[in-house]
Parts: structure tokens; C-alpha cells; sequence
């Protein structure tokens, strides 16, 4: 008996240390917090809201987005000149340069483990036509609807498509036209470049303003 109770608390043993040796390839999030700490807090804020409002432009929301999003973006800040992939941002290219491929993955985590304090429509006049473009699209014009990649309350899809939801509406509409213009490339299969193609200012602006208020 005593031998047969042995043999399980042996394989349980085993299995914990199998379980802590495979723990230092997992996100350190505390790691990351340092990180976000030091070098992120002057644009994104301690918990990733952001420094405060009207700095949304240039500084995005980055609590509670999808981590493998976080990392494919800062990878792609950090690729060199060149790549197919690089997402080329003086401000974030410095910043990413000294940090390594860990430390990216530490500080996607734990920006992705915070909750996300969103941003509200503010514009009563473009909700409508928020609404219409993110739920049907326009078909006429070839604009598929924001649901159908980002989801209807702008959750999106783990290391597919962001979330959009409660995002600062300047910085929505910004992204949306540097996707237009082709300066923000760093997706070469991206749809999104072709559908903001096709989106005129006033729509832009209403689709940003209407992911701000989604929930």
C-alpha cells in the first residue's frame, strides 16, 4: 500500500516541477510593469489609460488590448528599416530599440492583464452614421462593416484583429488615415488600407468617435 501511495505523490512531484520549469517562458508581469514603468508612463500612463485626454492622437489606450496584438505591433516598431513589417513611428522606434524581444513580450502582457478605463462618444450628430459603417458597412462602395474583423461591441480577435472598443476617438481617426494614406504599412495583407481607401473624412471621423462609445 505504501508503495502504490508513493507512486502518484512521485508523478505529482514530477508534474510540478515540469509545470515551474516550463513558468520562465511565460510573460513575466512583473517584469513588465517595471518596464512600463521606466520607459512606456510618459505617453500610455502607469496602467495603460493613457496620460490624459486629447493626447489620444499620439498615445493610445493599450489596457486590455489583446497582448498578441500588443507584441506584433512593438515587434514591428522595432524591425529594422526595410522590413515588410515595420511600423515606422519616430517616437516608438526609439523607444523599443534597447528592448529585448522579452521585454516585449513582458510589457504586451501585462498592458493586456490591465482594465481599460474607455473613452464615450461625444458626438450625438455622427452616431448614425457610426453605427451604419460599423454594422453593414456599404456595400455599394465596397466597405465591408467593422463588426465582421472587430466584433459588434469592438472586442476584436486575439492575435487577429484589435480592440477598438473605448479607444481614444483621435487616435482611431488618425490610424484610419495614415492606413489610407499607406503611411502605417506594416500589415501587407491588411484589408485596412483598402477600406479606408474608401472612407471619406466625415466617416472616418464618425466610425472613431462611434468605437469610442463602444462597450
Amino acid at each position: 500500500m505504501r508503495k502504490l501511495l508513493f507512486i502518484p505523490i512521485v508523478c505529482m512531484a514530477i508534474g510540478a516541477w515540469a509545470a515551474g520549469a516550463a513558468a520562465p517562458g511565460l510573460p513575466d508581469l512583473a517584469k513588465g510593469k517595471q518596464t512600463a514603468a521606466t520607459v512606456c508612463v510618459g505617453c500610455h500612463g502607469p496602467d495603460g489609460n493613457g496620460t490624459a485626454a486629447g493626447t489620444g492622437p499620439i498615445y493610445p489606450k493599450l489596457a486590455g488590448q489583446h497582448s498578441s496584438y500588443l507584441l506584433k505591433q512593438l515587434r514591428n516598431f522595432k524591425a529594422a528599416e526595410g522590413a515588410v513589417e515595420r511600423r515606422a513611428n519616430a517616437i516608438m522606434n526609439g523607444m523599443v530599440a534597447a528592448l529585448s524581444d522579452e521585454d516585449l513580450r513582458n510589457v504586451a502582457a501585462f498592458y493586456a492583464s490591465q482594465t481599460l478605463k474607455p473613452e464615450v462618444a461625444r458626438n450625438r450628430q455622427t452616431i448614425d452614421l457610426g453605427r451604419k459603417l460599423w454594422r453593414a458597412g456599404d456595400a455599394a462602395r465596397g466597405v465591408p462593416a467593422c463588426a465582421g474583423c472587430h466584433g459588434p461591441a469592438g472586442a476584436g480577435i486575439p492575435a487577429q484583429f484589435p480592440r477598438l472598443s473605448g479607444q481614444f476617438a483621435d487616435y482611431s481617426e488618425a490610424q484610419l488615415k495614415a492606413f489610407r494614406t499607406g503611411e502605417r504599412a506594416n500589415d501587407p495583407n491588411s484589408m485596412m488600407r483598402v477600406v479606408a481607401a474608401r472612407l471619406m473624412d466625415p466617416e472616418i471621423k464618425a466610425l472613431a468617435d462611434y468605437a469610442a462609445g463602444l462597450r
